[in-house]
């Protein structure tokens, strides 16, 4: 359970972690330190990486949380409505002798697009920069993966109790489409979805036939890819 600050109470009842925001999972010497410090200072038992990219600070008691956050600054923020956890991203062509397409870039845009948006239900990126998908876009909610003839999206993947594999949407987008396509797809789902419902139970529910009707032909450069055969 989320305390108000954002935090999250641990398995004992007492204490709380809380997660920072490190988008991209790509982190400064600044950062570094100042989590460091932080760590120290409070005696913070277990600092962890998460699945997310993401560090968590373990085992707070609540009486520390607020000056946490304070210390933090800008690497804590406070969650405290569904809203986007992270985008998780490889490295792209930053580094990565593999990489098709620019995943960093592309994923600092998502993250400047939808952070603190509201939705249903949590919403996880993964944005990855060839086929290998080490931003394990297949079970986010919305995966983009990039190729040498452009991005696909993937919507409606989940890691969790009951995983799935996302649905191809498209394939061969410019980047310009492909954040277009992302938009429509994440706006339908906010004014489609039932409270609390994650986009794999929503896709399961609704069904990938309807979001092909009511939004997928109305798009220009998906129905000129389909009635062309490229």
């Amino acid at each position: 359970m989320a305390h108000h600050t954002g935090a999250i109470r641990q398995k004992d009842g007492k204490t709380f972690a809380v997660v920072t925001r490190v988008p991209g999972g790509c982190v400064s010497p600044e950062d570094l330190e100042r989590l460091a410090s932080v760590a120290r200072k409070y005696h913070v038992p277990m600092v962890k990486l998460t699945s997310g990219q993401r560090f968590m600070l373990i085992g707070i008691p609540e009486k520390d949380l607020a000056s946490i956050f304070r210390d933090l600054g800008h690497l804590a923020e406070k969650e405290t409505a569904p809203c986007v956890k992270y985008v998780q991203t490889c490295l792209g062509t930053e580094t990565c002798r593999y990489g098709a397409q620019d995943a960093l870039g592309l994923g600092a845009v998502l993250e400047e697009k939808y952070r603190g948006t509201p939705f249903p239900a949590k919403i996880k990126f993964g944005v990855s920069g060839c086929l290998r998908c080490c931003g394990e876009s297949h079970v986010r909610d919305v995966g983009i993966v990039g190729t040498t003839e452009g991005w696909t999206v993937i919507f409606g993947g989940n890691s969790g109790r009951r995983p799935s594999l996302g649905t191809l949407i498209a394939e061969n987008l410019s980047k310009d489409d492909a954040l277009d396509l992302v938009d429509r797809l994440l706006e339908y789902y906010r004014e489609h979805a039932e409270p609390k419902e994650r986009t794999a139970r929503f896709l399961e529910r609704i069904g990938i036939d309807r979001i092909e009707s009511d939004l997928l032909t109305l798009l220009p450069y998906i129905a000129l890819r389909e009635s062309t055969g490229r």
